[in-house]
């Protein structure tokens, strides 16, 4: 694992500035519509009129959101600023999923850091109940200091994962291989913010400094472009064809510039994949690490 300081982030960002801005900023949506606080009593808040949400850990309890609606498919964003400081220990966790013992899953985890090393992204994709297929990624940027748009892409051919529009992962549909792929279930999207620091900061050798406490994480512009699974039927099968196909999220594969720019992010960023992991896979890596990565 490789270790980047900000300034070489940054220094490599200049050169995305030009494509981070296409594609817009996700418009504003209402959490008190979209969203019920699950647990942490008052360290989960919505405020500033319904545009921006908090949550907050400490040594007594972390807390936690999820979404009214459920959906199956469609294009998810939300903008995050995450715990500043010293946040070692600490994991925010933003993410899509199904229930029972086969759900399905689409991951953004934030582990926390100590003051002035890179936070970790990591992601993951369950299906059918099994996971292990993760991907780790240092940013171009501090995502404490401002807020960021973290998204997800999910139609039926392929999963994306992208930061400021800037897509870092793609998990292809690979039933044709023998693996399942989440098509079938509806999610809910969940955030929390947690103490996880018997693993989060270098294996759980960094445990959480509670004299920081409390630590919080920020959101805001929610915006979800997706099928709303509602009673059996999805919002999308009531909608003319056209719409439907319409929709960005719809898009068969990356175009050449995000396909440049998913190879900047792999080459430059991540810092461990499962898929390059022979010794966690000494029979072979999984099928879908197998088949064209975009």
């Amino acid at each position: 694992m490789g270790h980047h300081s900000y300034c070489n982030l940054n220094c490599m960002a200049v050169l995305m500035v030009g494509l981070v801005l296409v594609g817009g900023v996700a418009g504003a949506g209402d959490f008190r519509q979209n969203f019920d606080m699950t647990w942490g009593g008052q360290r989960a808040k919505i405020f500033n009129g319904g545009k921006l949400l908090s949550l907050s850990l400490d040594k007594v309890s972390g807390s936690g959101f999820q979404s009214k609606s459920e959906y199956l498919f469609g294009r998810i964003d939300m903008q995050l600023k995450l715990v500043a400081g010293d946040s070692a220990g600490t994991v925010t966790a933003y993410y899509l999923s199904s229930q029972g013992p086969n759900h399905d899953e689409i991951d953004f985890e934030f582990l926390g850091n100590l003051t002035g090393q890179p936070y970790i992204l990591h992601t993951n994709v369950f299906t059918q109940g099994k996971g292990n297929r993760e991907q780790q990624f240092y940013l171009w940027f501090d995502p404490t200091k401002n807020f960021h748009t973290y998204s997800v892409i999910w139609n039926p051919q392929h999963i994306i994962f992208l930061v400021d529009n800037v897509p870092i992962r793609v998990f292809k549909n690979a039933e044709s291989m023998g693996v399942p792929f989440p098509k079938n279930q509806p999610m809910r999207i969940y955030s929390s913010l947690w103490n996880a620091d018997d693993w989060a900061t270098r294996g759980g050798l960094v445990k959480t400094d509670w004299t920081k406490a409390p630590f919080t994480a920020y959101y805001r512009n929610f915006n979800a472009d997706a099928c709303v699974w509602s009673a059996g039927t999805s919002s999308c099968a009531s909608r003319s064809p056209s719409s439907v196909s319409n929709s960005a999220w719809q898009i068969n594969g990356l175009d050449a510039p995000s396909r440049r720019r998913l190879r900047w992010v792999q080459k430059y960023f991540m810092i461990y994949n499962y898929c390059t992991d022979l010794k966690r896979f000494p029979e072979g890596v999984p099928a879908e690490c197998k088949g064209p990565r975009f």
